[in-house]
């Protein structure tokens, strides 16, 4: 039973404490005075009266209700019941307090100026109930007696009041009186723990919405604070009250004030989670808060700030809830688009609607907690139950441990509560335990059909009405309300009288004693068992969420395991990649601890070390996914398992499978530990009371058969049972039982102990690898215990006591285990009611246990280091290059997989990676050697490498391998050969070792100096590289001092060269290195000359043959081929070209970065170059680079102008100006400069200036072209007008990609289009009279290029496989808009070749004219003149255009100290792509393989040459690079340059040659730009794990030739068969699978070589075959139209026999290799003959060669080319003079066939011959193509050649 109403209070406004205007209000009565005992007066009710602040007002307010709520110390809430009403004040009570007030306001408040004023008084029950209408009805009750003058007391009516009792539950209903004519009936709720919700839940469902409400739902289980804004005060009380109310079974345990007064406003900012209600006058003050969640009831809106996230229910969970509460909100919805609407759909009344969607509620807590009793441990019975909750196994079998929103409510103070209160076994049950144990499944079964649901939920809407209204027939209200003229005679009314208080403390006295006389009422509570419902394992089952294809894996797993203990140890590492793989999965994991368990006998299982060694492995692949909760158990179902298997190492001394496996984070979480500890305290006490039936065991069979299930009984059902009999049993009995279970926590406590210090002291205590990141050293463990607040002191206290101070270093690993584990023994003995006593006792028995543990161990880690180690794979030592040396020899490491999944195995084939074997540093390549982990594929070695050059990112990871289990240190390096080495180090690799290795990385990446790198190192120590300090220990001291005195030269002229106005750029960024030529010049002035900065002072004086250096530059070699200028020898031009080469630039004065010769106008004088060259950046003036044969059009390349020239650049030349500045004159000389180009082409003069339409036009029709499609090429083809905008990024409409056809409707056409930068070409206006045309582009800043490289290199080797849509490499691919790039350059460059075939000239002058220029510039003449489509011309055309005109191959490669913060830009690359791209389309017409170019861009970053190294020719001078004679090779196995080496292996093989190759004359390609003609070029994805990448070649042979030796080994497996597998990404598909071309020729080498003949160079075996076929096709009569590409000469006549075979022939047993041909070029056929040719061939005596006459000669060569000393032999059988490099050499240089030869005499000397030799040993040798010079030693030698070559010719 309780009180009604505890007090009744009379609050009024003080007028006595007003300041400045702010009222409050004091209480003027209250009944009774003294306070209860049960129930203390709550302080500060004025506040709540008038939240808003108390104040006087002018006109009278009708009179107001609402229910404030407090809550007490206790946490009690108390309900005040404020009814207000609104008093007249007269005027002189006033003036009083004026005159009090005057004092200290200087002026009244304007209010009080009216004729009269009304204050607030306020009439305030307060009760521990909550009847709203019931207060509501007895406060208007007081109030009418009042106004109406009503014959009843008013003490009476508030002594009746105060002494009302009634029931708190039980359904019962009580009528109550006042005594004043009135009645009321009470209702009681049957059932008290259900909340009384009315009809606030539906109300606060209208006013906010579905989502809001279920935003405000989560919020608050998720302890969030949620602040509700109304301006009607009972509202706020209602929706707060709502709110509560959906969240039963939760109870909402923070701040919890429905309605706050503004005075107490600061309590918002509290850090603490609220639910408190504001009235919407104090909106403004609630704008500041940003962790606060906002409802505004009336505006209907939730605001959410944007630094809070609430979580939400899990899916489908949230779908349900929300479709389930819109059918009972708004049933329309439903029905709404049905033809026929049922008739009424009305929702049900709110009462019932409320009801309703708090039965959805409970509904979603019934699915949201289902089968959480079985996740409850039972820890102590007696005196009463202890219980804890098991959180993580709760998680994990539902399957929701990644779920946010459970988490966090399972962690909540809510559910502590919830735990607390529902978790005893035996207590009275409510409408919740029924749902949630019984009728789990059929929710279960319904929740997919709404209609079920519904169903269901308004059965618990009914359960939940019928709580609330027990007898909804009865409501006989009778109160009286104020009449009419009561209210309005209120005006003259007195005032509120006082009352008598001893009237009513009379009648309180009075109930008091007749409560003491009644006998009192006792209402037995129903206490009964609680259901636990089904365990939730099965219903997890049935979800079907256990793994597919699982029981195959489960059968792995049993197997290996039986196999390890059979001691098969075969069979269990074949199986153990698959068992490690299976053990992902739950299932397995769960199913290896079962397994294990069948093996243990006694608690022991005793391995060796094999069987040890598997059984760890496999523990430890089942801990590593384990995440720290262990929400499936299986690191708790491992524990009692790692203490039973073990290992003997010595006498006595026994290993332990837990000191393997400590390294998890599960084994330092102290929850893991609690709840283990806790399970196995419920298991021990369970048994403990299942013996202790009277210790008549046959109670529990008995029991089984009667259950209905015959399943063991639940701990819970047990101590529910116990706790029945508890009060029946006598003292003795209970005590002892106390005892027993006390000692039983006691006991597990030590046990725990023992196992803690088990796994966390390391086997090698001296380490201290135990506080690791998850570190003991954090206090707090977060669990669902509650009483960890009130023991922290005593536990902080009881650990300092033992410790002291030694918190701060907690270096010493036994006092941290031990800290650790008292931790872990305060808190679970608190909890469990461990006895004082005990605990102390633990606490001195700790450190014992440990420190004898830690004994054990040592001597288990003496033994265990003395195992024999386990057998790793041998490591594979790698083939290195010449000259290659080890920097650091083998590291053992694993090689991980990346996201590319070709080599796992996961797109079928062998799982090739993970890899074991060794990481090799070396001077040139980092290498990985090894075999795969899996033993199925172990046989194969797996080689990852790449150039130490090309390592463009290196960063650490951390890396699990999925064998060992431990977290390794590892690194992910990659290259910009396009590969990625991710590797673990093993454990067996020390830390600072892999630092080392780090280190000697960067130092081999970026060498100090150029000198560094590997192409100048090679052949040297390897030493010398790591350590630069040796390198000068021998200079002598005068080289020193030379040096220093450079530096500072150098230095000076720097400075200089800084103040000067205008400067060659490049100067500041020359490389500041010392370069070891000799004496240098620079004499040290104050004022340094121009001039003394030249190249005279950097190339050694005694150079004489410098300039014919330069000359036999490849720029020379070209310009003569176009004629484009000759040199005579005496540099002297000749008039009547329009070009000439000049040396202006021959001490790379004028600009650094060009070459030493340059092409320019013949009218152009040097002086005026020198003027030009600064308008242009870098000083790249403009030169012409290519002339075409046909139009005689020139290609320039420049530049980019300087920002201040351009104006001044398109001026026109007539503006007016008064004194011509410096800038205009150079912009006049750069106008000259361009009309001389104009003048030079042959359409300017011919036309006479002005060129039209009809004047071009046939040579236009004639343009010889081939596009990239055969429907291009019969179209005319023209260009577009307005280039600029089309190369700006708008395509022009043609399908093709193909230029499109409106540039001759135009009338007239530019004779020099220049491609400008758009960017810069702002402000240039076109000028109609001048002859050139500016074409504005877009052009791809080198930043642009990087990064786009960059994520390439992503998109085509991934660091990491990824499952994301938006990752796939067809994406990434895209994102990096490579191919973008590659469009724009290449349609640029289309465009360039159009412009020039059409007989204009374009100068192409794009940034620093040394990036894209050099890229258009070069592919533009590839298109153009087929010769760069040979091997020479290609060759011709890199050293001209990218290595003379000074691309910067060291800074864009940044391969230097100095260039490594510019990072890796492939400008170079991104040409050899648009080449291939176009060699795509053109396969017939490149010379060159596909692989000739791949070869170049990997060795262009290799630095295996010193092709690619330096920015530009003057560089290369200055370190003497250029011109090394061929004679100075110190070792002439290390070739310097790359196409030296191209050269020598084309010779041996056909590799780089495309068979293909027939090219048409004067081709002229066209190829298609558009993105979607561009193919991804396989050189980005390839990869041959079998060698490495292919291009060294030195290695495939040496490799080879390993294979072989090993191969030869004496085979006794059977017959073995012919078939290859060849896998992708293992094997070269180029070797094993060669083209049948290739294959052939290798056939016909390998016959040659077992006939020990010498073979053929394949070269001319395939020219040979070349000719006969040309001249077969030649002789045939009638055309024979083949498709075949093959070898075609000309496309149209051709007859393909290949006529390689072998047939036999009267030449002994040589095999001859005849064509089969009707005819022969050299003679008549006769039928069936060969012709003579072949027989030269074919005949090849025993010994190599047939050698008449040989020596040396003198032979001059081409133009301009010195004399060179060669080894001549005379042939006579093969009728050939040949030619050597020397004696030794076996390749031949040149033949002269003597077939040609005309006549044989004696010759004059020449210019540049041999010094000291006679006139008479000149001799010439004319032929029918040209002159051979020779000269002798002497005459006489010089006759013996004449006669001999003779004699030859007499003979034939």
């Amino acid at each position: 039973m309780a009180r009604l109403a505890d007090y009744f209070l009379v609050v009024s406004y003080d007028l006595d404490k007003r300041v400045e205007g702010e009222g409050q209000g004091r209480i003027l009565q209250r009944f009774p005075e003294k306070d209860w005992e049960d129930s203390p007066f709550p302080q500060g009710i004025e506040l709540f009266c008038q939240p808003s602040g108390w104040q006087l007002v002018p006109e009278r307010q009708p009179a107001s209700f609402f229910v404030a709520v407090l809550t007490d110390i206790n946490s009690e809430r108390h309900y005040c019941a404020c009814f207000t009403f609104w008093e007249g004040l007269d005027r002189s009570q006033l003036q009083k307090a004026e005159a009090s007030e005057a004092d200290e306001a200087d002026e009244a408040p304007a209010v009080v100026q009216s004729a009269q004023v009304f204050s607030p008084k306020s009439l305030v029950l307060v009760s521990r109930l909550d009847y709203t209408e019931v207060f509501r009805n007895c406060l208007g009750l007081i109030y009418t007696v009042h106004v109406d003058g009503l014959s009843a007391p008013l003490e009476t009516v508030i002594g009746n009041l105060l002494t009302c009792v009634i029931p708190i539950a039980g359904g019962s209903q009580r009528t109550i009186t006042l005594g004043a004519g009135d009645r009321q009936v009470i209702q009681t709720p049957i059932d008290d723990s259900l909340p009384v919700s009315g009809s606030s839940v539906a109300q606060l469902f209208r006013q906010l919405g579905i989502v809001n409400v279920l935003y405000l739902f989560c919020a608050a289980l998720t302890e969030h604070k949620i602040l509700f804004l109304s301006s009607s005060y009972q509202r706020l009380t209602d929706a707060c009250r709502g709110l509560l109310a959906i969240m039963f079974p939760l109870k909402y345990s923070f701040t919890y004030i429905p309605i706050l007064p503004g005075k107490l406003l600061e309590v918002l900012s509290t850090p603490t989670p609220f639910i408190i209600g504001v009235n919407s006058f104090f909106r403004s003050e609630t704008q500041e808060l940003l962790d606060v969640i906002i409802a505004d009831l009336d505006g209907g809106t939730v605001t959410i700030p944007e630094c809070v996230h609430i979580s939400l229910l899990p899916e489908p969970l949230l779908q349900q809830t929300q479709t389930v509460l819109s059918m009972v909100l708004d049933p329309e919805l439903e029905v709404a688009d049905h033809a026929f609407p049922p008739p009424s759909t009305q929702p049900s009344a709110l009462k019932i609607q409320d009801k309703e969607i708090r039965g959805v509620f409970l509904w979603l807590f019934a699915r949201l907690f289902q089968g959480y009793r079985w996740c409850l441990h039972i820890i102590r019975i007696h005196p009463e139950p202890v219980i804890r909750f098991h959180k993580a196994a709760f998680l994990g079998q539902r399957a929701l441990s990644e779920d946010d929103f459970l988490m966090k409510v399972l962690d909540g103070m809510a559910f502590a509560a919830f735990v607390s209160e529902r978790g005893p076994p035996y207590r009275a049950t409510d409408l919740f335990d029924d749902l949630v144990a019984n009728q789990v499944e059929r929710i279960r079964q319904e929740e997919a059909c709404p209609h079920k649901v519904m169903n269901h939920i308004k059965e618990l809407a009914e359960q939940l009405f019928k709580n609330e209204n027990p007898y909804p027939a009865v409501a006989m209200h009778k109160v009286q309300r104020p009449s009419e003229n009561g209210q309005t005679s209120a005006q003259k009314q007195s005032q509120f009288p006082m009352l008598d208080d001893v009237a009513v403390q009379l009648f309180i006295d009075h109930a008091a004693a007749k409560l003491k006389t009644a006998p009192p009422v006792v209402k037995a509570e129903l206490k009964a068992m609680v259901p636990s419902g089904p365990p939730l394992g099965d219903i997890v089952d049935r979800n079907g969420s256990v793994m597919a294809n699982s029981a195959r894996r489960l059968e792995v797993v049993r197997n290996c395991i039986t196999y390890i203990f059979e001691n098969k140890m075969l069979e269990a590492k074949k199986l153990m990649p698959a068992v490690l793989r299976a053990l992902k999965g739950r299932a397995a994991r769960i199913c290896l601890t079962q397994e294990l368990n069948q093996h243990v006998l006694q608690n022991r299982a005793v391995l060796d070390d094999q069987q040890f060694d598997y059984i760890v492995r496999m523990m430890n692949c089942t801990l590593q996914d384990c995440s720290h909760m262990d929400e499936h158990g299986i690191a708790a179902a491992l524990l009692p398992l790692v203490t039973a298997f073990c290992r003997k190492l010595g006498a006595g001394i026994t290993q332990f499978a837990y000191s393997c496996v400590q390294e998890h984070m599960v084994w330092t979480t102290m929850q893991f530990w609690e709840s283990m500890f806790y399970s196995d305290v419920q298991n021990h006490i369970r048994a403990l009371y299942l013996e202790t039936e009277d210790g008549e065991p046959q109670t529990n069979s008995e029991q089984q058969d009667g259950s209905a299930t015959g399943r063991e009984i639940s701990a819970l059902e047990l101590a529910s049972e116990q706790n029945r009999l508890w009060p029946t049993l006598s003292k003795e009995m209970q005590a002892e039982r106390v005892q027993k279970e006390e000692s039983t926590v006691f006991s597990q406590a030590i046990h725990y102990a023992n196992r803690m210090s088990y796994l966390l002291l390391p086997l090698d205590t001296s380490k201290n690898r135990l506080l690791r990141s998850s570190g003991l050293g954090d206090v707090e463990s977060v669990s669902n215990s509650y009483v960890t607040n009130s023991i922290a002191g005593s536990m902080a206290e009881s650990y300092d006591t033992e410790s002291g101070f030694e918190d701060a270093e907690s270096s010493d690993v036994a006092n941290s285990v031990v800290r650790f584990i008292n931790r872990f023994v305060d808190k679970v003995c608190n909890e469990s009611g461990v006895t004082n006593e005990h605990l102390k006792a633990l606490h001195t028995m700790i450190p014992d246990i440990v420190q004898m543990h830690i004994e054990t161990l040592d001597a288990v880690h003496r033994e265990s280091k003395r195992l024999p180690p386990i057998q790793k794979p041998k490591l594979l030592r790698p083939t290195l290059l010449p000259g290659e040396e080890l920097v650091m020899d083998a590291m053992r490491v694993h090689l991980i997989p990346d996201g590319r999944e070709e080599a796992t195995g996961l797109m079928g084939g062998p799982p090739l990676l993970p890899a074991e074997g060794a990481i090799f540093l070396t001077t040139y390549r980092l290498i990985f050697r090894g075999t795969p982990t899996d033993p199925l594929v172990g046989e194969q070695v797996v080689t990852r490498s790449f150039p130490i050059a090309s390592l463009t990112k290196e960063k650490r990871i951390s890396v699990t391998i999925p064998m060992d289990q431990f977290v390794q240190e590892g690194l992910q390096l990659r290259s910009c050969t396009f590969q990625l080495i991710k590797i673990a180090f093993d454990e067996e690799v020390a830390s600072d070792l892999a630092e080392v290795f780090r280190k000697h990385m960067h130092k081999l990446r970026y060498p100090q100096h150029v000198h560094g790198t590997f192409a100048f190192t090679v052949g040297q120590s390897g030493k010398l590289v790591v350590e630069h300090k040796t390198k000068d220990k021998n200079q002598s001291l005068k080289t020193l001092s030379k040096n220093l005195v450079k530096t500072a030269k150098r230095t000076i002229g720097r400075q200089y060269v800084t103040r000067k106005k205008y400067s060659p750029p490049t100067w500041e960024n020359r490389s500041s290195f010392q370069s070891e030529l000799d004496e240098d010049e620079i004499s040290v002035s104050e004022e340094v000359d121009q001039s003394s900065l030249t190249l005279s002072s950097t190339i050694r004086s005694s150079d004489r043959q410098t300039m014919s250096n330069v000359v036999e530059r490849a720029c020379c070699r070209d310009y003569q081929r176009l004629g484009l200028g000759t040199l005579s020898n005496s540099l002297t031009r000749s008039k009547n070209e329009p070009f000439r080469i000049s040396t202006v630039n021959r001490m790379y004065t004028v600009c650094r970065s060009y070459p030493g010769l340059l092409i320019v106008p013949q009218s152009i004088p040097d002086t005026t170059i020198q003027r030009i060259c600064r308008c242009y950046r870098q000083n790249r003036f403009p030169v012409v680079c290519w002339r075409n044969s046909r139009t005689k059009a020139v290609l320039l390349r420049s530049a980019g102008l300087h920002a201040k020239g351009v104006v001044g650049f398109f001026k026109s030349p007539n503006a007016p100006s008064a004194v011509p500045s410096q800038a205009d004159s150079t912009s006049l000389e750069q106008e000259k400069y361009l009309q001389a180009i104009i003048s030079s082409m042959p359409s300017y003069s011919e036309s006479s200036g002005r060129n039209t339409l009809s004047g071009f036009t046939s040579t236009h029709m004639s343009t010889s072209g081939k596009w990239g499609s055969i429907r291009g090429s019969g179209r005319l083809s023209a260009y577009n007008p307005d280039v600029g905008t089309r190369l700006a990024g708008k395509e022009s409409p043609q399908l093709n990609g193909g230029p499109s056809e409106a540039l001759f409707l135009r009338q007239q056409k530019a004779y020099l289009y220049i491609i400008g930068d758009k960017a810069q070409l702002k402000g240039g206006k076109q000028d109609s009279f001048q002859q050139w045309e500016v074409v504005p582009i877009e052009v791809c800043d080198v930043r642009q290029v990087k990064n786009s490289f960059k994520k390439l290199m992503k998109a085509c080797v991934p660091s990491s496989g990824t499952s994301d849509p938006n990752m796939s490499f067809l994406r990434c691919l895209e994102d990096s808009e490579w191919m973008a790039l590659l469009h724009r350059v290449l349609q640029v460059s289309v465009l360039v070749v159009e412009l020039l075939d059409t007989g204009s000239s374009v100068m192409v002058s794009l940034e620093d004219g040394w990036d894209v220029t050099t890229q258009v510039v070069s592919l533009v003449q590839l298109l153009s003149d087929p010769y760069y489509r040979t091997f020479d011309g290609f060759r011709l055309l890199v050293e001209k255009e990218w290595l003379s005109f000074g691309h910067r191959f060291s800074h864009r490669g940044a391969q230097t100290l100095g260039s490594q913060s510019s990072g890796f830009t492939p400008v170079f690359l991104q040409f050899l792509d648009c080449v291939h791209q176009i060699h795509l389309q053109f396969p017939m017409e490149f010379e060159f393989s596909q692989y000739y170019l791949k070869f170049l861009a990997y060795h262009y970053v290799s630095n295996r040459f010193r092709t690619f190294l330096l920015d530009s020719d003057y560089e290369r001078i200055e370190l003497g690079v250029l011109y090394e004679e061929k004679g100075e090779r110190k070792s002439p196995q290390v070739c310097k340059s790359v196409w030296d080496y191209i050269d020598r292996l084309n010779k041996k093989t056909p590799i780089f040659y495309n068979y293909m190759f027939a090219p048409e004359d004067e081709e002229v390609l066209r190829p298609y730009t558009f993105i979607s003609n561009l193919k991804v070029w396989d050189f980005y994805t390839e990869e041959t794990l079998s060698e490495g990448p292919s291009y060294d070649w030195e290695l495939r042979g040496r490799q080879e030739r390993v294979a072989e030796e090993t191969a030869e080994k004496p085979d006794s497996s059977g017959p073995k068969s012919q078939r290859h597998v060849v896998w992708p990404c293992y094997d070269s598909l180029s070797k094993v699978v060669p083209d049948a071309i290739t294959k052939l020729l290798q056939d016909l080498q390998s016959l040659e070589a077992e006939l020990g003949q010498t073979s053929e160079k394949w070269k001319d075996t395939w020219d040979k075959i070349k000719t006969t076929q040309r001249t077969e096709t030649k002789l045939e009569s009638k055309p024979s139209f083949s498709s075949s590409l093959l070898m075609s000469s000309n496309l149209s006549h051709q007859r393909r026999s290949q006529g390689v075979y072998l047939q036999e022939s009267s030449v002994g047993s040589s095999i001859n290799l005849a064509l089969e041909c009707e005819a022969s070029a050299t003679s008549t056929p006769v039928a069936g003959r060969p012709s003579t040719s072949t027989l030269y061939s074919q005949f090849q005596s025993t010994e190599s060669e047939n050698r008449s006459f040989e020596g040396i000669l003198f032979k001059k060569g081409a133009l301009l080319k010195p004399w060179k000393p060669r080894w001549f032999v005379l042939d006579k059988t093969k009728h050939q003079l040949r030619y050597y490099e020397t004696r030794q050499d076996k390749e031949c240089k040149g033949v002269i066939e003597l077939a040609d030869v005309e006549s044989v005499i004696p010759g004059t000397p020449a210019m540049g011959a041999p010094k000291n030799i006679e006139d008479k040993a000149f001799f010439d040798l004319k032929t029918t193509k040209r002159v051979y010079n020779f000269c002798a030693q002497d005459s006489l030698n010089a006759q013996l050649w004449m006669d001999s070559v003779q004699s030859c010719l007499s003979d034939a």
